[in-house]
């Protein structure tokens, strides 16, 4: 089929614009630069590596409805200037997939000429706003600010569709961020291609769309992060705080740099600007401003940095020089650098380990450091992958991380320390970590010692074969604790152990790492019997077992009404087999176990055998719920018998102690406040503050 001369024009156009675009970037940034750009451009993005992307069925307008609440917490801002069948596509997505929050659409018109202006009317929710006269992007969206009723203002172009779940990604990022001011979205072309994971500023002023070209879903661009800036195309603050800035600056006036300059003013108030991947926006770039840098709106391009580089030259000047975007970005990361590698994705609602590495990360996080997570495995790990990068944690996985070899020889120079969880772990890892990290101090997370609670479960089962296997553990780790720059465990009791059998080592205590959720309800509301933990950790369900067939008939026949919930991933036949026990509910595993911890009255923890800090202690304890255990299970744990817990180690003992906790009103209180005040001192984030600033941070 011919091409007419509209489709040539633009050809045309767009192959002139690029050239342009090309020589500027050869004389501010330089040769590399330019052709890293260039080549990310004509590199394909396997298919494999795009993601499925939303886009509305097209059709000719007829009347329909968008979301409009009467008190809206958001107020989505379109700025338009003809173009309709892009307006009319944007609309269509939000009232196709609408968000959970309450919103209004204001719609500005800024002088449009083409059905604008007849058919937007005519879609109800919208507020149709049309300016008297073409004023530019800036005085467009200023407007629509002026009429918003909502707390948070979202920008959002008219040649986007956002995708489902978008807003509520962004807003979502205030509540988890106190300190963000702006709240920047994910930009993808509508090849399926990354447009901006939020954008670099040089200290020349000039810009660019960071990971331009590449898979949306690559690693580098799928946590949350601080950018310099995020493209108005879709972004969210607070309307407050927009109006005290004074709206978008309109020396930029028709249009660019305005974005940029807000997000330096956002940082010049105190708060932080944010790219979140989760919201993502597919945008037709170009649509209403071309690509031409010397025609049209584009033209405003070049003279609004210069006006830009002016009002920020101080800022400026602790940019980074152009050049390459991905050194441009490491440089301007001054923080320190913490890898940190476990065998696995942490599942916090499956294990203690995994909730202890979670928060430790959350710990590193808060103390201003950059956090990368490998899994050995490379396994993206669905939600459990997203709540790290929703906690602003770089974290891998295949297809785009090679496997450790190659993996560390591109990215290990960029480390100042390595944690490496687990001895089977750190043994494949240590020599590469030598080789390709030599400035990195590797620090050695035991977890817990596995000797050790090889060793206890081997003396519990008389098993010979059991107590040899555990000492080739022994001799493992021990080594691994000698070569390894640094060793945390999680108890003083394991910290102690270690002095005898390995005394040169540098050894720390970095035990679990709990946010305090508080009392819960009250006694009086409280009942039953819990039990959490996950099976596939030996000792549980040993644990379990013997709690139902030698414990529990016996706090049966005082306490009858009493049911015992036993909460768990994978449990084993063994185990399963017990809810044919009067009063015995096995669950398995429950993704939100707070109605369990905020509303069972006791929490057993009948551990026969193990090693470490028990996070089921930890846990029931930060929600305010007394725990009755036997001694292993609060070894280390800094907990006295008849304060903090109850503590029995036979059946009969152990089942009186756990009906006089269930009975006693008085006890089971001083019991909830002094676990509380436990896990305040010895377990929480700040009680783990000194060790991480000192291991893995070097702060003394």
């Amino acid at each position: 089929m011919a091409m007419d001369w509209a489709e040539i024009r633009f050809l045309i156009d767009r192959g002139s614009g690029l050239l342009q675009r090309g020589l500027v970037s050869l004389r501010t940034r330089g040769a590399r630069a330019t052709w890293e750009r260039v080549a990310r451009q004509l590199r394909p993005v396997p298919p494999t590596q795009r993601p499925t992307l939303y886009l509305p069925a097209a059709a000719q307008f007829a009347p329909f409805s968008v979301p409009a609440a009467a008190a809206p917490r958001a107020s989505i801002v379109i700025p338009v200037y003809n173009h309709f069948a892009h307006t009319l596509q944007c609309l269509r997505a939000l009232a196709e997939h609408p968000p959970q929050a309450a919103i209004e659409i204001i719609v500005v018109d800024d002088g449009s000429s083409d059905e604008t202006t007849a058919s937007l009317p005519l879609v109800e929710g919208v507020r149709y706003h049309r300016r008297s006269e073409n004023g530019g992007f800036i005085s467009a969206c200023n407007d629509g600010a002026s009429l918003a009723r909502g707390e948070y203002l979202v920008f959002l172009n008219n040649d986007t569709v956002p995708q489902p779940g978008w807003l509520d990604a962004l807003l979502g990022t205030f509540e988890s961020y106190p300190d963000a001011g702006l709240v920047g979205a994910q930009l993808v072309y509508p090849d399926g291609r990354l447009q901006e994971a939020g954008g670099i500023v040089f200290a020349d002023g000039s810009g660019w769309n960071y990971g331009r070209f590449d898979s949306p879903d690559d690693p580098r661009y799928s946590f949350v992060r601080a950018a310099d800036y995020c493209s108005g195309a879709a972004i969210a603050l607070r309307r407050e705080l927009f109006l005290s800035l004074g709206g978008f600056d309109r020396r930029y006036a028709p249009a660019y740099y305005e974005d940029t300059d807000l997000a330096f003013a956002v940082r010049a108030s105190g708060r932080s600007v944010l790219y979140q991947p989760a919201a993502r926006v597919v945008h037709d770039e170009g649509t209403t401003s071309g690509t031409d840098i010397n025609q049209g709106p584009k033209a405003y391009q070049e003279r609004n940095r210069s006006i830009f580089a002016e009002k920020w030259a101080k800022d400026l000047a602790r940019q980074p020089p152009p050049g390459p975007a991905d050194s441009a970005v490491l440089r301007g990361n001054c923080h320190p650098c913490v890898l940190i590698v476990d065998a696995l994705t942490p599942q916090p609602d499956r294990d203690s380990g995994s909730l202890r590495l979670l928060n430790l990360m959350r710990l590193l996080r808060d103390e201003g450091a950059h956090v990368v997570f490998m899994p050995a495995n490379r396994t993206h790990s669905g939600s459990d992958t997203k709540t790290l990068q929703d906690l602003g944690v770089e974290t891998w996985y295949a297809p785009f991380a090679a496997r450790a070899p190659a993996w560390l020889k591109r990215h290990g120079e960029r480390f100042d320390a390595v944690l490496v969880c687990r001895h089977y772990v750190l043994r494949e890892f240590l020599p590469l970590l030598r080789r390709h990290a030599p400035r990195a101090r590797v620090v050695f997370d035991t977890v817990d010692l596995h000797y050790l609670r090889e060793k206890r479960g081997a003396e519990l089962a008389g098993d010979t074969a059991l107590m040899r296997a555990a000492e080739r553990t022994r001799r493992l780790e021990l080594d691994l604790i000698a070569r390894a720059d640094a060793t945390l465990v999680v108890s003083e009791v394991e910290r102690s152990l270690l002095a005898t059998d390995a005394p040169g080592a540098s050894v720390d205590v970095l035990s679990n790492l709990h946010r305090v959720s508080g009392r819960g309800q009250s006694f009086e509301a409280r009942a039953d019997l819990v039990f959490v933990g996950g099976f596939r950790h030996p000792p549980n369900v040993d644990a379990v077992v013997w709690f139902v067939r030698e414990v529990f008939p016996r706090v049966r026949t005082q306490l009858p009404h009493a049911r015992f919930h036993c909460i768990g991933s994978d449990p084993p036949p063994s185990v399963t087999a017990l809810a044919s026990q009067p009063g015995v509910i096995v669950h398995g595993h429950v993704p939100d176990i707070d109605p369990y911890m905020d509303g069972g009255r006791i929490a057993v923890a009948p551990l026969r055998y193990g090693a470490g800090v028990k996070g089921k202690v930890n846990l029931s304890m930060a929600h305010g719920q007394p725990v009755v255990a036997t001694p292993c299970a609060v070894e280390g744990m800094h907990l006295v018998h008849g304060r903090d817990v109850l503590v029995a180690d036979d059946p009969q003992s152990f089942a009186d102690a756990v009906v006089r906790a269930y009975t006693d009103e008085t006890l089971w209180n001083t019991l909830a406040e002094h676990g509380l005040r436990n896990v305040e001192q010895h377990f929480s984030l700040d009680a783990g503050r000194e060790v991480v600033r000192r291991v893995l941070l070097r702060r003394d």
